[in-house]
């Protein structure tokens, strides 16, 4: 009966480390899906070459993760095989089929345990909160996420005494009318505004981290360093204007919808 029972654990102890390596790639911005897949493939060492597998090997924590998983997968085949000869042939007071029975109850509860949605779930959230909590914070993949080098990037610029922005606010700026994003500011002195607000002002020596696409921040960085920056800017906002009216009236109609559904379901 030892040999059958260790041979579930070692089972049992594949499964789980599939799915805490599943949840770490998870946290490095791979989806749920593909994470299952690469954590999987890298156990079984089957090495499948794909796209996400070349993300996988470019990104230093998942690169560490299937390093390791696949190190654990060798060992735990090494295992399966030796108790799996143990608990079949293992001369003790039990039977063969009897042994045999005990072997294909125990690995078919070991089965509807990994194929249960419900008890994934659970583990999902119980493994991604002790993984973010003691081990994996901020790993995720941003180059990826933010689509950086694919049209889009992540610019500093720094504000000159000579620069009209300076002495404006965020929210009279609209940068986000002309598809740019201010992550942050770093003031002279070493102040720092994390994700500033619309009534910030922008100060002479500012460095404005800035998300957007590569054209769209350029556009701006020349109005800026423009003589007549300020009207370059102003014709700029006036070209975007009806995209941003088109953008608006969709999420308008967006939010109607939402709450007609509510509705109909509150009616229910």
């Amino acid at each position: 009966m030892a040999p059958v029972l260790a041979l579930l654990i070692i089972v049992l102890l594949s499964v789980v480390v599939n799915r805490i390596a599943t949840v770490a790639l998870t946290l490095t911005g791979l989806s749920r899906e593909m994470a299952r897949f690469q954590a999987r493939s890298a156990f079984t060492t089957a090495g499948y070459t794909t796209a996400e597998s070349e993300s996988i090997v470019n990104h230093p924590v998942r690169r560490r993760i299937v390093f390791t998983l696949m190190m654990v997968g060798n060992a735990g085949f090494v295992g399966i095989i030796a108790t799996t000869v143990t608990a079949t042939t293992g001369e003790d007071d039990l039977a063969f089929w009897i042994r045999l029975a005990y072997l294909a109850t125990g690995l078919s509860l070991l089965l509807a345990f990994s194929m249960s949605k419900w008890v994934d779930d659970k583990l999902f959230i119980l493994i991604g909160w002790a993984l973010r909590r003691w081990t994996l914070d901020e790993v995720h993949d941003y180059r990826r996420l933010l689509q950086l080098g694919e049209g889009y990037s992540v610019t500093q610029l720094h504000m000159e005494p000579e620069n009209w922005p300076i002495g404006k606010r965020l929210d009279e700026l609209r940068l986000s009318d002309v598809g740019i994003n201010v992550l942050a500011i770093h003031r002279v002195g070493g102040e720092f505004v994390g994700s500033p607000v619309g009534a910030t002002y922008i100060r002479n020596g500012d460095r404005l981290t800035t998300y957007g696409s590569k054209k769209d921040i350029a556009r701006f960085n020349d109005s800026r360093d423009a003589e007549d920056g300020a009207v370059a800017y102003q014709e700029l906002l006036d070209a975007r204007a009806p995209e941003v009216a088109a953008a608006k009236e969709k999420h308008m109609d967006d939010e109607r919808r939402r709450l007609m559904r509510k509705q109909e379901r509150e009616r229910e």
